[in-house]
């Protein structure tokens, strides 16, 4: 089953069993997969539905540091609520080791030596680890790693 088919039928789910704001998530995941689609004229695989959810996901973290800033504690609630709904469809999250030994990996895989071969090294850890780490993070662990 793939990862939009598992949505529509959670979202079937949702509807049967009356919990509204579930049915109001994953409809917005729907709806932005869709859209994607509608843009590209493209039918999304699962790894580009991943990439749509992480979207989702990092927009909801950039909202509620927004929201902490103005004192907006029920805004900021609310888009935590969203992430929760968001996060039960995307893969486990690496542990510290498991990162370590990817990048460590990459960086032989690719024979980089300079932080000038970093492009090369983050584009081989997206690839393994696409929605199972934090970019931002693995960016700067490959940035240390390369410096020195």
């Amino acid at each position: 089953m793939t990862l939009k088919q598992q949505l529509t039928d959670d979202m079937k789910a949702a509807m049967r069993s009356g919990d509204k704001h579930k049915l109001g998530v994953v409809r917005l995941m729907l709806a932005a997969i869709k859209q994607r689609e509608v843009d590209e004229r493209i039918e999304l695989d699962d790894a580009q539905v991943l990439a749509v959810l992480e979207k989702m996901l990092k927009q909801r973290k950039d909202s509620i540091s927004q929201y902490d800033a103005a004192n907006r504690k029920d805004l900021a609630d609310v888009e935590r609520a969203e992430m929760t709904v968001i996060e039960v469809y995307l893969p486990a999250k690496l542990d510290e080791a498991e990162l370590d030994a990817l990048i460590a990996a990459a960086i032989a895989d690719t024979g980089a030596s300079s932080p000038r071969d970093m492009g090369k090294v983050v584009a081989a850890v997206k690839e393994k680890a696409a929605g199972r780490a934090d970019m931002g993070v693995v960016s700067g662990k490959i940035k240390a790693r390369l410096a020195g």
